[in-house]
């Protein structure tokens, strides 16, 4: 350790940044707030982390990194159980939602409701994570045999109703509220899986 050079643990200040932006967003999360989140001062922030862009760029990336790998898991099993992949896939977000260490939403969701006033890149990176989440979910439906359209139109709308379950808890939805959202997209699949040839 060289005298005077501060060491701290990148992993550890990338998590208390991404919980600092999640909690108040991108706008209402000043460098303040982030040195009090992260505890390093404004100029070891700039130094070892970027600016505020490349900072919540890496946030949002450990964020989709994070929850892209818990819903990969849970769709692993579409092929052999579609509507037990896609419930999995739901109760990410809800123990993610339950967790009382963590913000309520979604990060990716916030950035995306957010992408009038976010740079261009930030804005780029959010419509990626969205775009994957469905490509994900196609995937996964494609290889539960479900017609090829509606495996795509029931990919956007998991994906949307996955991304609704957050603005809902954030404006105070009840579990129970969220569930039902769910099980009436479950109904819907699992008509779908029914009606394939």
């Amino acid at each position: 350790m060289m005298a005077g050079k501060k060491q701290f643990d990148v992993d550890i200040v990338l998590e208390a940044a991404m919980i600092q932006f999640w909690r108040a967003g991108y706008a209402d999360t000043s460098l303040d707030d982030l040195s009090r989140a992260t505890g390093l001062n404004r100029s070891s922030i700039y130094s070892s982390l970027g600016d505020k862009d490349s900072l919540y760029l890496r946030c949002l990336d450990r964020y989709a990194t994070r929850y892209g790998g818990r819903y990969d898991q849970a769709l692993a099993s579409a092929a052999e159980e579609p509507l037990r992949a896609i419930q999995e896939f739901f109760e990410v977000t809800l123990q993610r939602i339950a967790d009382p260490d963590l913000p309520d939403g979604c990060l990716v969701a916030q950035t995306a409701m957010a992408i009038p006033v976010l740079s261009p890149d930030i804005a780029a990176r959010a419509i990626e994570a969205l775009g994957l989440q469905r490509a994900r979910l196609r995937t996964a439906l494609n290889s539960a045999k479900l017609a090829e359209g509606d495996a795509d139109d029931f990919a956007v709308h998991i994906a949307a109703v996955n991304q609704s379950l957050a603005v809902m808890s954030r404006a105070g939805a009840k579990q129970e509220q969220l569930r039902t959202t769910i099980d009436i997209s479950m109904s819907a699949l699992s008509q779908a899986l029914h009606a394939r040839s």
